[in-house]
């Protein structure tokens, strides 16, 4: 018989801006962060294992694929988040990373080649685990 499992998550709350410049876009309540990559964002997974985890993001005006998620310091595998005008909400498997019980981290890195200004709104960091 299969374990029972029970969803959780974890909510973050980014308002950070990359780009090249403050001025870039009109965001004036996203922190301007440069043009690298944005703050790293701790959230606590309670237990192992973790069973499917995915994060959603709010994210605003992405104009190239080549940026990146990082968890726990790790690349997400594929593209992350796909060009869009204006406000979208994405959904992304975690994959080439793996949560862990305890403290883990989220960052974006942005590619600095692409000129591309966005900000990242919210995360949700989704997962199952074990029902003891």
């Amino acid at each position: 018989m299969d374990q029972p499992t029970r969803a959780n998550y974890a909510l973050l709350t980014v308002q950070e801006h990359l780009g090249d410049s403050a001025d870039g876009l009109d965001v004036s309540w996203a922190e301007f962060v440069g043009n690298h990559r944005s703050s790293e964002f701790e959230f606590t997974v309670p237990t192992e294992p973790v069973i499917d985890p995915y994060l959603e993001l709010q994210i605003f005006d992405i104009s190239a694929y080549d940026h990146e998620i990082l968890v726990n310091g790790d690349a997400l595998t594929g593209f992350d988040i796909p060009p869009a005008d204006g406000w979208q909400y994405w959904m992304d498997p975690i994959t080439g990373a793996d949560l862990v019980e305890g403290t883990n981290t989220l960052r974006f890195v942005r590619d600095a080649s692409t000129g591309d200004d966005f900000v990242i709104g919210t995360v949700t960091i989704h997962w199952k685990e074990p029902v003891e």
